[in-house]
């Protein structure tokens, strides 16, 4: 599975860490600046111990070149290639905004900050995919509680 239900940082040190923790998703989060909600998505994964705190500015520098916009409400932050080294384990992390925020002109409902080592978030982003971009799992998430949202976004590896 790809996926623990418990988590703290101190706990994480010198483990495998699991790709996403309960802590790591927050519903009902109020609209905000595309930067400013990067950096709130990036911050959770430094704090969980998946990244160096150097990666949240590469996840900025990506935004800056190439939009991480995915359509259906959906963006997916993550850091620039040069970036893969203040990478330290696999993990994501979701915050969740019923009443939209702005991303270059269109509405996102759903961010997930995405950290993979290697190849590894091709293997993320397709576990997201299928879990997010069917119809009606934006609005799912978005009026989900913070379990609800975590136990759909626990999808195991194929």
């Amino acid at each position: 599975m790809l996926f623990q239900k418990k988590a703290k940082k101190e706990e994480n040190e010198g483990k495998k860490l699991a790709l996403l923790y309960p802590e790591n998703v927050r519903i009902g989060c109020k609209a905000d600046t595309k930067e400013n909600v990067i950096r709130a998505v990036g911050q959770m994964l430094v704090d969980t111990g998946y990244v160096n705190q150097s990666y949240v500015d590469a996840m900025v520098k990506r935004e800056e070149s190439f939009s991480t916009y995915m359509g259906n409400e959906l963006a997916l932050p993550h850091g620039v290639e040069e970036a893969k080294k203040e990478i330290k384990a696999s993990g994501i992390a979701v915050m969740v905004f019923p009443d939209g925020t702005d991303w270059n002109g269109e509405q996102v409902k759903v961010v997930v900050g995405i950290a993979g080592v290697g190849e590894e978030h091709l293997q993320i982003l397709s576990v997201i995919a299928e879990q997010v971009l069917e119809e009606g799992s934006i609005e799912r998430l978005t009026s989900g509680s913070a379990e609800e949202v975590y136990e759909m976004l626990r999808g195991e590896t194929p």
